[in-house]
């Protein structure tokens, strides 16, 4: 810490810091725009302009750039004398000599940074008569769109693109009045992270083109803080609503998450909650009629009598379903009749990964914590494609070599450029071992393609080479020693080693070797960190609460031990063929289906119910270090159509409880599921610590979810009535529905529904709510830890089990995946859905070869009795008679993973 002296104050100060760092950090209002926390500091805008003092006694001063002066113990600072004053102000005067006079127009108006340092630095009359600089834009693809005439130069935009997210298709060209940021030509962004210049950018050149299509003013929406679907990350967000539909999802500060970032799922993947033929009422379908049960009364008491009818009721949950929802269903079911949704193959996958994460012997890291690892090792995962976030941070983690570099020259940190020139390009060091070539093979030392076998032995033949004590291979060949060697050396003389693989491999065998790899560097006392991924956003929770696989189910269904099945909130058609399917449906009498998606499972059910989504209902989902976090209510539905049927899925099967066995109701809120399910599961006992309950108050009052500014709330039903209707009463969260409440939230709370604080109207307003900049919020960290991470037992060492060898005569298909259209939500986004990929498969460019294939060629082959076609793309970055293909989408069901093909065919026209 440092003494510093700020507008003849003393306060204290973190050292590290620059001197704009520390003053944002204590609360005063000095204007900025290259500088960014994460970004660090170039000094290329001059707008953080203060007056230092050599002493106390110096009455003269000089000007420094405040983002490029570090902090010395006595430093005297004056931010608001004169010179700097209007210093600044001259500043924003020359930026703005440019910039047109379109801010009723622009998207960023009222969340614009550069309206808000205009203000505080009181500029406000333009004395430039001449012409403006004028630039063409570019079409950057479907999500971001391009206004570079609002470009004030701040060089955010590609120090954040290509030297953070190391992007190459986005540059800065030409000089001095005429600087571009841009393409070198037109086309979409290649990024899976560009989405982030809408809010890196601190004016409107860079916009949300998904927004802009039902565009509406920060303060006339009305905002949630929100948990992202789409991974087994967790990122926070917080989502915008007007009129019923979600406008808008931006990035909510997690400080050990996702910090300032999203990746473009994330961001722009919840259209599907918008969908015009989402389910809104009960349906009865008998004989091929279909019937809309219009009272509520009567979907209950036709439920009931089903039930009362049926001998044998199995429930299938979710693991994108809450776990109130799973739990719900639990309950209704009982828990031997429950299954996960899940196959066995990932079943058995994510047990294995829970009792792992249970025994707590080897730590799990945190986003922000991976990029302190010097050594990472990825086995048998696509990170970019299925956890992209967890890509972005292994991506500074190679970089953060210079930084050790420049610390040991005395640079600080943020100092960027002087980071980047002192390091030389030095590096950590990233080693891929997967079935098919990877986005971050751009900054892997060494990357290699094998199949899910070969990677399961190469596991093992690394955890023995670095313990002995672990299980090795009998009767292995010596070949691939070069890269164990490898491999197990760099892992060896690391401080920090990080050992990362999961689920989307289907194998039980890989995640045993990736845990005798992590253990062994353990027991040889490295600081090792262990990460799997899990393929979805409740993966892990819904595994806590334990239940038998899809197959089980079928397999009763077959034996005529099941004449009831309650599906919720899954798509069984992405697991199973239409064929398995309808044999199934043929012997099971009634279905039941919960969900918020006119899915194919959806359309099948005897009766289906519409159950709310994340963001119009408040629930809890576990990310991938076994972190349980809220999420909550954006808006109620009804408040717009009181006559639809749509409940939270929790609540319909609690009531469908109570009707069934003649109980009164016993939850009426989230409060109360909650408080159930950490009373009766032991894992799930800090449940009721994740966030505060529904009574949490400030002075009294809830948390608003709208701006204080909001506007136009007398006229959002006028279409529906011209009377005013009270606003709903949320009782599942602490939260108002209208900007009557707290507006003071950053003051008191973690759970932020909206970036807002007085004088700052953008995203940047963000800086305010923490006690300091980049790190912990004022109140506390979001989310609880369901299991203690690096201070339990080791478990005991897993042996290796030889698997068949692989035949030549047959194509081994195996699942590959793409960040559009591998999980369930984002292909149902429109504007998603039009840029999923049109190839199907990949193939190895030999195979293709003999088959007379290239690029595009259609293919078709027999499983299940039935035939799929599947486009192709051939590449050399994949192992030979091996077939991916991105199963869950295009009609290939899940349980096409590890099938042998023989019969491979093109289709010819």
């Amino acid at each position: 810490m440092a003494i510093i002296f700020i507008n003849d104050k003393k306060y204290h100060v973190n050292a590290s810091d620059n001197l704009l760092h520390a003053c944002l950090s204590l609360g005063f209002d000095i204007p900025y725009f290259c500088w960014h926390p994460i970004l660090g500091s170039i000094g290329s805008c001059r707008q953080c302009m203060v007056k230092q003092y050599d002493n106390c006694e110096d009455k003269v001063g000089r000007l420094v750039i405040s983002c490029m002066t570090p902090v010395l113990n006595g430093s005297v600072i004056s931010i608001h004398d004169s010179e700097s004053v209007e210093f600044r102000k001259g500043i924003i005067e020359l930026l703005m000599t440019n910039h047109p006079h379109d801010c009723p127009i622009c998207e960023e108006g009222g969340s614009c940074h550069l309206q808000d340092m205009t203000v505080i630095t009181g500029h406000n009359k333009r004395r430039y008569r001449f012409l403006k600089r004028t630039h063409k834009n570019q079409y950057l693809g479907p999500f971001v769109g391009h206004e570079m005439n609002r470009c004030i130069s701040c060089y955010r935009c590609v120090r954040y693109y290509k030297d953070y997210a190391d992007g190459t298709d986005f540059g800065v060209y030409g000089t001095s009045n005429n600087i571009y940021f841009g393409r070198l030509e037109e086309g979409a962004l290649e990024s899976e992270f560009s989405g982030n210049l809408v809010e890196v950018c601190p004016t409107g050149v860079f916009t949300d083109k998904i927004q802009s299509e039902k565009y509406s003013r920060k303060w006339d929406l009305q905002y949630a803080p929100s948990i992202c679907q789409h991974c087994c990350v967790g990122c926070n967000i917080s989502a915008g609503e007007k009129y019923g539909e979600i406008c808008k999802v931006e990035n909510r500060y997690h400080e050990n998450i996702n910090r300032y970032f999203l990746c473009d799922l994330g961001r722009f993947g919840y259209s599907y909650s918008n969908l015009e033929d989402r389910p809104k009422y009960s349906v009865f379908r008998n004989e091929n009629k279909t019937k809309i049960l219009k009272n509520l009364q009567n979907s209950f008491t036709l439920i009931e009598k089903l039930l009362l009818d049926s001998s044998q009721v199995i429930g299938i949950g979710s693991n994108r379903a809450s776990l109130e929802s799973n739990y719900a269903l639990q309950k209704l079911v009982g828990k031997k009749n429950f299954s996960t949704g899940m196959l066995q193959k990932e079943l058995d996958c994510t047990s294995l990964i829970i009792s792992i994460l249970k025994s707590g012997g080897i730590y799990v890291p945190t986003l922000k914590e991976i990029e302190n690892y010097d050594v990472i090792f990825i086995l048998g995962e696509d990170v970019t494609q299925t956890s992209p976030m967890i890509a972005l941070s292994i991506r500074q983690a190679i970089k953060e070599k210079s930084k050790s570099i420049s610390f040991s020259k005395n640079i600080p940190v943020w100092n960027s450029l002087a980071v980047k020139n002192a390091s030389q390009g030095v590096k950590n060091r990233l080693f891929i071992i997967n079935t098919y070539a990877t986005k971050l093979d751009d900054i892997s030392e060494k990357s290699c393609i094998f199949s899910i076998n070969s990677q399961v032995q190469l596991g093992f033949k690394i955890s023995h080479h670095i313990d002995k004590d672990s299980p090795g291979i009998d009767n292995s060949s010596d070949s691939n020693t070069k890269i164990v060697e490898l491999i197990s050396c760099a892992l060896l003389s690391s401080k920090n080693p990080l050992i990362i693989s999961g689920t989307h491999s289907n194998s039980v065998e890989l995640i045993q070797s990736t845990y005798n790899i992590a253990k062994s560097l353990k027991n040889r006392k490295k600081n090792v960190g262990l990460i799997f991924l899990t393929s979805n956003s409740n993966s892990l929770g819904i595994g806590l609460l334990d239940g038998m696989s899809l197959e089980k189910v079928s397999e009763k269904i077959l034996k005529n031990k099941c004449d009831f099945l309650i599906i919720l909130e899954n798509d069984i058609y992405r697991y199973f063929s239409k064929f398995y399917m309808s044999k199934l449906l043929k012997i099971v009498k009634n279905v039941l289906v919960i969900d918020h998606l006119n899915t194919d499972t959806m359309k099948i059910g005897k009766i289906s119910l519409p159950s709310t989504n994340c963001f119009e209902s408040s629930g809890t989902v576990v990310n991938y270090e076994g972190r349980a976090q809220r999420f909550f209510q954006v808006y109620d539905p009804k408040f717009y159509c009181n006559d639809i049927h749509t409940l939270d899925s929790w609540m319909w099967l609690h009531l469908i409880r109570c009707k069934l066995y003649k109980k009164s109701q016993t939850w009426y809120k989230l409060d109360d599921v909650i408080h159930s399910l950490s009373s009766e599961k032991f894992d799930f006992r800090n449940l009721k610590f994740v966030a505060p309950d529904a009574s949490f108050r400030v002075f009294g009052q809830k948390l608003a979810r709208s701006p204080h500014r909001s506007s136009g709330r007398t006229s959002v039903r006028a279409n529906i009535n011209v009377h005013e209707r009270s606003q709903p009463k949320d009782q599942n969260s602490m939260f108002s529905f209208s900007m009557e409440g707290c507006q003071q939230f950053y003051k008191y709370s973690s759970y932020i529904p909206f970036s807002w604080t007085p004088g700052w109207n953008s995203i940047q307003s963000l800086n305010k709510f923490s006690r300091n900049i980049d790190g912990k919020l004022p109140f506390w960290n979001s989310g609880k830890h369901l299991f203690e991470h690096g201070t339990g037992k080791l478990i005991p060492w897993f042996n290796y089990c030889s698997v068949k060898n692989e035949s030549n005569d047959s194509y081994c298909i195996f699942p590959y995946y793409a960040l559009f259209g591998s999980e369930p939500l984002s292909k149902l986004s429109p504007k998603i859905s039009e840029n999923i990929s049109i190839f199907s498969g990949i193939m190895n460019k030999n195979d293709a070869k003999i088959l007379s294939i290239r690029s595009g060629s259609k293919i078709e082959f027999e499983c299940f009795n039935t035939l799929f076609t599947v486009t192709i793309f051939v590449s050399s970055k994949i192992k030979s008679k091996h077939l991916g293909l991105l199963l869950g989408h295009y009609d290939l069901p899940i349980s096409l993973s590890g099938k042998k093909i023989v019969d491979l065919r093109k289709i010819t026209v």
